[in-house]
């Protein structure tokens, strides 16, 4: 077990009820719909992929620790990019969302490829 990817995907974690938390409470009155849909997506991809770094971590494949930094950076590019739109930012952070999907796809993908192949 990689314990720093394990402790990364947990704090991962608490950020995503960290921020979630505050998204409900005290951005949903100065959120219309389509912002609030953004940073619920953005939330849960979060979370979602913190739970991917915490595997990451756990598991012991030649691939884990490529696969757990594909996760933070796609949740970093992801989710930071539909918070910032959904906080007004600049219409183009929306280019930057499907780069951080990228980054969550190449990421199971080595996983899986990781569990095919075997242990290092």
């Amino acid at each position: 077990m990689d314990r720093r990817w394990f402790a990364v995907g947990c704090l991962m974690a608490a950020l995503a009820v960290g921020l979630g938390a505050f998204g409900a409470h005290g951005l949903r009155p100065h959120l219309d719909d389509r912002g609030l849909e953004l940073y619920r997506t953005a939330i849960q991809y979060l979370m979602l992929h913190s739970l991917g770094v915490i595997v990451a971590g756990m598991v012991r494949v030649r691939s884990s620790a490529l696969a757990a930094s594909l996760f933070a950076l796609g949740s970093l590019l992801f989710g930071g990019s539909l918070i910032a739109l959904a906080l007004g930012g600049p219409r183009w952070m929306g280019i930057v969302a499907p780069l951080g999907g990228i980054s969550f796809v190449f990421g199971w993908i080595l996983l899986a490829v990781g569990a095919f192949v075997g242990k290092p």
